[in-house]
Formats: C-alpha cells, structure tokens, sequence
C-alpha cells in the first residue's frame, strides 16, 4: 500500500469475561465471550477487513478473544502481543498505533474499555461517513450508539488518509460499528 493511501484501524474490544478469583490480567473469557468472538472473526472476514496485522493486549481474555475472532476469519495476519495495549488510555493507543509501519494498510487492535471506545470517539470526532453497521442505521445512528456504549466484542472500523504516523484527533471517519448482538440477529 503507498505510503499516502487510506489506512482502516480496527478497533475489537476483547469479548466478554468471566470473574473467577484470579488477577485481572489472568482473567478467561465467559462462555457468552466464547460463542461471540467467532462471529466477530465472520464478519470481519464477510465484510473483506482482514487485517494486515494484528496487535493484541496481553491479558488473558484478549488473547482468547484474538485466537476464537481469527478462526472465524479464517487466515492468520502477524500477530503482535504487546503489554502497552493492558490498560491503555486513548492516548496511549494512539501513541502505538502511530509506531506501524506504512505497509501495514489494516490494523486490527484487540484490547479493553475504555481506551478502545475513547479512541474510537477521538479519532471519528463528530462522526463518521455511511457505512456498515445495522442495517439502515447511517454514520449517525452507529456514531451514537458508540458514544452510549462499546460492549465487549464490539468492533469499530474507522478510515483515515495518510500513514500512521500522521494519524490524528478527529483525522478518522466511523466506517462501521457492530456488536454481537447485532452479529446474532
């Protein structure tokens, strides 16, 4: 991909957890966060995002969340586990998605509220274009129903021009935001 060309940031929040008396990090996914990362992976594949690389929080439900969504994509981009993403602020998550290199044209982030819904918001400023989503629903519905909630396994893909490097605030457009609620009907 040329170095100007348009770049799509994937932003999947890990799937639902349980809490069973382990360290947070250590926390596994719930069996509801088990039957809904796979259909994020479907869509994701479906839609034709599939990422050219991955990078994945180090917590445990992340890392489950990453292997079940990549089953149901049905390849196996580069993947990267990196610590920084753990409770990461929006800022935080901006700071290392502008350390990608241009060839990367999709990245796909997998991580924790409420850094990925604070990003999303900060890069899609007051919205986004028409996209995919509800069927129907238009950048307004999905950028409102964003700003309300980014449920586990959600996933928000957003557009912006240039390299990572020159990714900004408000530089994004909102292409499109699913739930698994959404998945399933």
């Amino acid at each position: 991909m040329a170095d100007s060309a348009a770049r799509r940031l994937i932003l999947l929040r890990h799937a639902k957890s349980a809490w069973p008396s382990v360290p947070d990090h250590e926390r596994p996914l719930a069996p509801r966060g088990r039957r809904d990362a796979p259909l994020a992976g479907r869509w994701l594949r479906d839609a034709g995002y599939l990422p050219d690389q991955v990078v994945c929080s180090t917590a445990r439900r992340a890392r489950q969340t990453w292997e079940l969504v990549r089953d149901g994509l049905g390849t196996a981009p580069p993947e990267r586990y990196d610590d920084d993403v753990y409770a990461a602020t929006a800022a935080d998550l901006l700071r290392l998605t502008r350390r990608e290199p241009a060839a990367v044209g999709t990245l796909l982030l997998v991580g924790h509220n409420p850094g990925m819904q604070e990003l999303a918001l900060l890069l899609a400023g007051r919205g986004g274009v028409p996209g995919e989503g509800v069927p129907g629903e238009g950048a307004a519905g999905a950028y409102a129903r964003l700003r309300v909630k980014f449920p586990t396994a959600a996933i928000a893909v957003l557009l912006a021009a240039g390299t990572w490097d020159e990714l900004a605030p408000g530089a994004g457009v909102l292409s499109a935001f699913v739930t698994p609620r959404d998945l399933q009907g």
